[in-house]
């Protein structure tokens, strides 16, 4: 069992919960994700651990409101408890000093990709930020992100907030203006594609963390596999991060739809 110490509503949709983890708080690393349980029946959720404090031995878990259970670990206070959470799982992002690095996070995509956003920065390299929603409501953790980067760009469907367009225009801008080494984008499979093939035309290597469908979180199960280059990958042992370029993202949003 472990505890809700605190609560966020980010939006109608959106919660954050900072939650008791102390050995998870201790190993994670960015790129890391659990997988949790609002009840001893309930279906597993992965989440990305978006932050964590082991001083505190707490995780902070960003979540999107989709369906029953995620609508049960929202409805969650503090001091109830979620039933368990187990990881940290996957691999953790590699970070090195690439030079200039852009990263891109659409709505809830924000949460997993700040701790990466901050390892780069850690590493010396200069971050671009570009943030995408469909309103100003959907743009979340943006003080944390321009606390790590060097500029941050957002980018709102109806303009609400920020410059109007989708979040490859935000993208597109940057990648005109000056040389970038590396990019980093996590958000919707169909957002994650377009900026694959933006990033593809101007030849820069680029990594999307992938949110497969997942059930046991150690490769047994298969139903997280994903076509990458060709070859089929399992998402909660080889992920959740590839190489954006040579990812079958038509199979995956085909598969996800096919879960829903």
């Amino acid at each position: 069992m472990n505890k809700v110490v605190s609560k966020e509503q980010f939006s109608a949709n959106v919660t954050k919960l900072v939650v008791e983890a102390p050995l998870i708080a201790k190993a994670r690393r960015a790129g890391h994700f659990v997988i949790v349980r609002a009840g001893e029946k309930g279906e597993r959720i992965p989440l990305t651990i978006a932050d964590s404090d082991p001083k505190d031995g707490t995780i902070t878990l960003v979540i999107q409101s989709v369906g029953d259970s995620t609508r049960k670990i929202c409805a969650l206070e503090p001091g109830e408890f979620l039933h368990d959470v187990v990881g940290p799982l996957g691999q953790a992002t590699h970070i090195q000093k690439y030079g200039t690095v852009l990263c891109a996070g659409g709505g809830v995509g924000t949460a997993p990709l700040l701790p990466i956003i901050r390892a780069m920065k850690e590493a010396g390299n200069r971050v671009i930020s570009v943030l995408a929603g469909r309103t100003k409501d959907l743009i979340i953790l943006e003080d944390e992100v321009r606390a790590a980067s060097d500029e941050v760009i957002i980018m709102t469907d109806d303009g609400s907030y920020g410059n109007k367009g989708v979040v490859t225009v935000g993208m597109e801008e940057v990648l005109k203006r000056e040389k970038v080494d590396y990019c980093v984008t996590i958000g919707p499979a169909i957002m994650m594609k377009f900026c694959a093939l933006l990033t593809k035309k101007y030849e820069v290597p680029t990594e999307a963390s992938l949110n497969a469908i997942m059930v046991d979180g150690t490769g047994m199960c298969g139903a997280c596999r994903v076509t990458v280059g060709g070859k089929t990958h399992f998402v909660c042992v080889e992920g959740p991060e590839f190489n954006a370029h040579e990812i079958d993202f038509d199979e995956l949003m085909m598969r996800l739809k096919g879960a829903q």
